[in-house]
Order: C-alpha cells, then structure tokens, then sequence
C-alpha cells in the first residue's frame, strides 16, 4: 500500500472521508513519540496485575496462550475501569473525539483490550469484528500502538473499500477461505503511539509475531451514544458465552474463533 496518506488527527474531514471510503484510517499524533513511551509503562502495569475477578464481577482478564517458550500472555480485557491513564485516554482524550468524528456523533466506548503479542505469539485469521459485537450494528476500532508494528511482528493486514457488507464465513466464524484469497490484503505498519482506526466490517488479519520483539497494541471500540452505554452489558454477555464455550485447538479471546493461540495445557 506504498503512498498510503497518514493523519496527524483523526478528525480531520480528510481523514474521515478516507475512513468512510476505505474503511480505515491511519493517525500519527504529534505526540505520537510521547505517548508511546506512556503506552509502554501502562502495558507493563497491567501485565503486572494480579489474576482478575472476571467479567462477572467487573474485573478485568488476563487470556494465556501457550508458545515454544512457554505461556505468554496474550490479552487483558476490562482495564478502562481500573487504570486511570487508559480511561483518560480512551474515554476522553483525542482517542474518543476520533471516534466521535468517524461514527458521525458522540461516541461510548463500547469495550476495552490489550494484546501482547509477545515474541513467539500467534496471530489472528481474516475476519471482520462485527459479528462478534452484540446489542448494536455498527462500531468503529482502532490500534492503538504500544510498540512499533512490521510485518515480522504481525502488523495488521486491512481489505479497503470492504467493509460495506458481511463476508461469508466458516464454522469459526472466521472469514471464508476462498473468499479471503480474492481479497487484496495490505500490511499497515505503525509506529508507537499511532492509532490505525477500523471499520467493524473493515476485513482484517495479523500474523504471528516471529520477531524477538513484542507487538502490544491497545484495541478501544466504540459504539454510537445514542445506541446507550453498552461497556458493562457487553462484558456480562461475553463472560456467559465463554463460561459456555468448548474447549478446542486454541484460546478463545474472542466470541469468534480468529485468535490462533494454542491454549495452556491445565
């Protein structure tokens, strides 16, 4: 995607119109540098938590997975309500006005995660995030990244201009495989401390990180305010899915099965 345009800020008419386009949107701040550094001291702050109570209880969630090297964490969910720098951030900060832009009104955060990626960690198959997402239609993502992103460490994959319908899917819920080899996949490399905004129907895939460095990245998603604030009513419907949930070949992150991560043998 050689030439690709990148945005200082995310409200931007430019950049909106560019979002609704293509279904994405890639934002450098002029802080970008600063607030990399910030990323990168709360990452290691909720690594450094102790188990959750769960989703049940309002408590956050810390997902293993299994790599040559041993478990590795390989998400937190549920942080906004625990860590104040991350609900400035994503709650009222430049984060949240760009979602604010791109859903055309005031936007709510829908649900909060971390994904470490840490160096030998799994990716993510093709899929789009809406139907993953309960209660409302539509939802805009982004990455926002902890630590520089290349391909060797599983930068996302985007498909522009296809996020106007709902692909056909496999049994994992995942995007189906003919269709995703007709689809033109581009690598979006990111620095620290860019944010690369998402379609919940924008088509997307990371590749397992084969670097020796980690790949950590905050995913906020936010929903429309005039659907109501749905962040608790979200994470109590996700904890009974997965409490009902089979185990199988990987760990499931996700109410789709896109996370490629072996699970942790009990």
């Amino acid at each position: 995607m050689a030439g690709r345009p990148l945005f200082a800020d995310g409200t931007d008419p430019a950049a909106v119109e560019h979002f609704r386009t293509h279904g994405w949107v890639h934002v450098r701040p002029s802080d970008g540098a600063e607030l990399g550094v910030r990323l990168q001291r709360w990452a290691d702050e909720v690594a450094a938590w102790p188990e959750g109570d769960g989703f049940e209880d309002g408590g956050w969630l810390h997902y293993r997975e299994l790599t040559d090297d041993g478990p590795a964490l390989c998400r937190t969910e549920n942080m906004v309500p625990h860590h104040d720098g991350l609900r400035e951030l994503l709650c009222e900060g430049p984060v949240a006005r760009t979602a604010d832009a791109l859903l055309g009104e005031p936007a709510v955060l829908y649900k909060d995660k971390l994904n470490y990626k840490l160096p030998g960690g799994a990716g993510y198959a093709p899929h789009q995030d809406a139907p993953a997402y309960r209660f409302v239609e539509l939802h805009v993502s982004c990455m926002v990244a902890i630590d520089d992103a290349t391909e060797s460490n599983g930068c996302l994959e985007v498909v522009s201009g296809a996020h106007d319908r709902l692909w056909p899917t496999d049994d994992a819920g995942c995007i189906r495989a003919d269709v995703v080899n007709e689809l033109q996949w581009d690598p979006v490399p990111v620095q620290s401390g860019d944010t690369l905004w998402f379609h919940s129907r924008t088509p997307h895939r990371s590749g397992p990180n084969t670097s020796p460095r980690p790949r950590r990245a905050l995913y906020p998603t936010y929903n429309a305010l005039s659907e109501g604030d749905l962040h608790d009513a979200y994470y109590r419907q996700k904890a009974a899915e997965l409490a009902a949930a089979k185990d199988g070949d990987h760990v499931p992150v996700s109410l789709i099965g896109d996370f490629q991560g072996r699970p942790v043998p009990r």
